[in-house]
């Protein structure tokens, strides 16, 4: 099976996918009143941001209504995927071990964050110990 090669979210890209994977479907205003507090950017940037990114198929519209509806068109775990193996590949040569050792130094984690990686690795691993 061939793998589909998504385009690559920018920083801004994400941050209205973001929006998008919470609130569901929006219009720009409705992207705009979430990032515009962050960010700082205008109405009009953020339409023009998502019509790139309907142009890379980041995003879907439905012009069925005179306002314009976005949803995403790719999920968050298939551009968490997408976006740790190109950080694994390019940063750490592949080496998934690295990552995790990486990842783990950065941030101190909860105790219950943890629990869920050892959870994890105990089903990678199929649950032997």
């Amino acid at each position: 099976m061939a793998k589909i090669n998504l385009a690559r979210p920018t920083e801004a890209e994400l941050a209205i996918l973001r929006v998008l994977w919470n609130r569901g479907a929006s219009t720009v205003r409705e992207v705009q009143d979430e990032i515009e507090p962050r960010r700082g950017t205008g109405y009009t940037t953020t339409l023009k941001l998502m019509q790139i990114m309907l142009d890379k198929g980041l995003v879907r519209r439905n012009e069925d209504q005179r306002t314009h509806v976005y949803e995403a068109a790719v999920s968050r775990v298939k551009t968490q995927r997408q976006l740790i193996g190109q950080l694994l590949n390019q940063v750490f040569e592949g080496s998934s071990q690295q990552l995790v050792l990486q990842a783990l130094a950065t941030k101190k984690s909860t105790p219950a964050e943890l629990a869920e990686i050892r959870q994890l690795l105990d089903e990678l691993d199929g649950g032997s110990r």
